[in-house]
């Protein structure tokens, strides 16, 4: 049995959970800084590193104390290398490289990208190689092949705004609020009259994804004399996404011979993909949970216990612009 305490900071909630074998979570706690951002409609990195500090420690005895264990019950102790913002991944970081050289257990610096996969295997089943993930986080909107664990071959990604980056500017256009996917979500949810027509951008014999001209159509639609109302522009929007996103992942795992398709990151919490992939998908599919698709230290803690021959030497700092791997064509 391994125990593995992952530690989460690379944006604005600060995390830490305990997973057993990279199956089983006996605790994951976060405390989220939503509604301190929301003030300002987006995240300032300077107040956020300040309430991970303010955070870690507190964050950290919930974890210990809801698993109900020890320090010495742990076997390794994980946190977030990048990537993210680099004065919130520095404290987590220097959290857990304390902990583990004070508890005298192994470190495992981890890629955040790499935890939203692996939060793939907190659920029932597990997922069977070769597969194709859908990587929709924040600045990141990537294809993701696997032949093995921690093998991640990038095969897609966006050429210029994430998918999670155009919810939240467009969110901002509408002025619907601050965080901007659940926003958008709500907001096209509650619609029930026409939908009016936006582009789609399907860059055809490439995998690659582009929402910086669908960002453009929004902004001259509501500038229009005869602007729809912002929940029907809210609908179109999050249509044209959510159809690139699945049509082009789908495709990929066809092509690839994917033997089962994953969703992971904070878009894969809307219900608009959830619903949309669950009905297209003609293979084995996996969705996190809600709770497990934004940032979390459950996934860090799932993603280490699958890691192999990973430096524990204390060495490591935080970097972030980080990649998860390099392009394949």
């Amino acid at each position: 049995m391994v125990r593995v305490l992952g530690i989460e900071s690379s944006c604005d909630e600060t995390a830490a959970a305990v997973v057993v074998d990279g199956r089983r979570i006996a605790s994951n706690v976060v405390a989220s800084q939503s509604s301190l951002h929301a003030a300002t409609g987006g995240i300032v990195p300077e107040v956020a590193s300040r309430q991970h500090v303010r955070w870690i420690v507190p964050v950290v005895r919930e974890a210990l104390n809801q698993a109900g264990l020890t320090p010495a019950a742990i076997d390794i102790v994980a946190a977030t290398r990048g990537p993210g913002l680099v004065g919130s991944l520095l404290v987590g970081l220097s959290a857990a490289k304390a902990l583990a050289w004070g508890w005298q257990r192994p470190f495992c610096p981890m890629n955040h990208i790499a935890g939203h996969v692996y939060a793939n295997w907190l659920g029932e089943e597990l997922p069977e190689f070769p597969l194709i993930c859908l990587v929709v986080s924040g600045g990141h909107t990537d294809l993701v092949a696997m032949r093995g664990h921690h093998d991640f071959r990038l095969v897609g990604r966006s050429r210029d705004d994430a998918a999670g980056e155009a919810f939240d500017k467009v969110a901002r256009l509408l002025g619907l609020g601050y965080p901007g996917g659940p926003a958008v979500e709500r907001a096209a949810r509650d619609w029930l009259g026409p939908v009016p027509r936006l582009p789609r951008a399907w860059l055809p014999g490439s995998r690659d994804f582009s929402f910086s001209g669908l960002k453009t159509a929004v902004s001259r639609m509501v500038q229009a004399p005869d602007a729809p109302p912002s929940a029907a522009i809210a609908m179109a929007f999050q249509e044209s996404v959510v159809d690139v996103l699945v049509e082009k992942t789908l495709e990929a795992a066809d092509e690839l011979g994917a033997r089962c398709v994953l969703l992971a990151g904070g878009v894969a919490a809307n219900g608009r993909l959830r619903a949309r992939m669950t009905d297209s998908c003609g293979l084995p599919l996996f969705i996190p949970a809600m709770a497990l698709c934004t940032d979390n230290a459950a996934m860090i803690a799932a993603a280490t216990s699958y890691a192999r021959d990973f430096d524990d030497s204390l060495a490591a700092d935080a970097e972030p612009g980080l990649d998860l791997t390099t392009r394949v064509n």
